[in-house]
């Protein structure tokens, strides 16, 4: 990729209804985790990397999302209401394209928490990217060592890097993280309203277009009450080392 990507979209407009109670009086995004919000996590990886420009989409108690965005100055947030109609992960992203720019974009889900390996995980994305191969490039992370997630996997991977979504099979080895390079071209021709994203998976994986990395670091799904408590030790246990002398 000639240069690293400007742009970034948070998915922040779902409503959250498995995470109830929480989410009864507070959007999923705002839930905090370890003191600090999904959603503000999700926008501290992007600024990490250089995103200048972020597009949350709101929709369920929106007005509590831009009133604690209101102060953020970085990344530049821009708001892309879904007021009338929720449009999926899909639509979402296709009606934000127009404060996307033309080069590809990273797509952060706010139902998840990441912690880097070796190398930042957006930047390992922006390293792999190949213009003239790919269309979609997804963060995935091994079933087995996913917290918070009690799914049976979602991608078979080849050792170019090409995807092969889990559709008879019993298991497939990784789950997309909710993390991804995504290149506008992806959404030529995409319909009108609400679609899933991976109806475009499968257009990008029928044109061999569609590639994955495997994600080096931890990865949580962050889901049900059950899944932020989980969660909540692991990042409580890894602050609390963090911050002894040496790191402990």
């Amino acid at each position: 990729m000639t240069g690293r990507p400007t742009h970034g979209m948070v998915l922040a407009a779902g409503l959250g209804r498995r995470m109830r109670p929480i989410t009864d009086t507070l959007p999923k995004p705002l839930v905090p985790l370890a003191g600090k919000t999904l959603l503000d996590r999700a926008l501290d990886q992007l600024q990490a990397v250089n995103v200048s420009a972020a597009t949350v989409n709101i929709h369920y108690l929106s007005h509590m999302i831009e009133d604690h965005l209101a102060a953020r100055s970085e990344p530049q947030v821009t708001f892309s209401g879904e007021t009338e109609l929720l449009l999926e992960t899909g639509g979402g992203v296709a009606a934000a394209l127009p404060t996307l720019g033309h080069n590809p974009f990273y797509v952060v889900n706010a139902d998840i928490a990441w912690e880097d390996g070796s190398h930042p995980a957006l930047s390992r994305l922006a390293e792999f990217w190949r213009d003239d191969a790919m269309d979609a490039l997804l963060l995935l992370h091994p079933v087995a060592q996913a917290t918070g997630y009690d799914g049976v996997g979602d991608y078979r991977r080849n050792d170019e890097g090409m995807l092969t979504r889990r559709r008879n099979d019993a298991t497939a080895p990784y789950v997309f993280s909710g993390v991804q390079l995504l290149h506008p071209r992806l959404f030529a021709g995409a319909p009108e309203g609400p679609f899933s994203l991976t109806r475009l998976y499968d257009q990008a994986e029928a044109s061999d277009r569609l590639f994955g990395i495997v994600h080096d670091g931890a990865w949580h799904h962050i889901g049900t009450p059950a899944g932020l408590a989980e969660a909540e030790e692991i990042f409580g246990a890894n602050s609390a080392a963090s911050e002894e002398p040496n790191g402990g």
